[in-house]
């Protein structure tokens, strides 16, 4: 587990101990669509192209580079996606080690083709554009 967690979690993840503030349902619902799609790419293994749809503070966290050979140690070994279920949303305005924004902290339950028991934690940010982007993401 710790060499599952331990590269991500020390560049990316940001944690849900922010101030929780409240969020509309539609912002809610953008970032767990922009949450969603992200992960499709992850999983379809298009590690490039989920760097190349991050938030530009993740892309500023670690590059291209360094993104592609984590996921190749620590997502390609967990196989194929074969369930994935919302766990928990939660609205923040401060997260520790990121910038003021706004976010989503987003966990699913998530079963893997050789990891029966999963949590992943993506946590979309939005953008200046208005848009939903994902700014960090932890497996445990």
């Amino acid at each position: 587990m710790r060499t599952l967690a331990r590269p991500i979690l020390a560049v990316l993840f940001v944690c849900l101990l922010g101030t929780t503030a409240t969020a509309s349902d539609a912002q809610e619902a953008a970032a767990l669509r922009a949450a969603r799609a992200w992960l499709a790419v992850v999983d379809a293994g298009h590690y490039d192209g989920s760097w190349n749809a991050s938030a530009v503070y993740f892309q500023n966290a670690i590059g291209k580079a360094r993104w592609r050979q984590t996921l190749n140690g620590v997502r390609q070994p967990l196989g194929q996606v074969l369930k994935r279920e919302l766990r928990a949303k939660t609205y923040a305005t401060e997260l520790p080690g990121a910038p003021d924004g706004e976010y989503v902290v987003i966990q699913f339950n998530t079963t893997f083709e050789n990891k029966r028991v999963a949590v992943e934690t993506v946590t979309p940010m939005l953008e200046d554009d208005g848009s939903w982007q994902v700014a960090g993401y932890f497996i445990k």
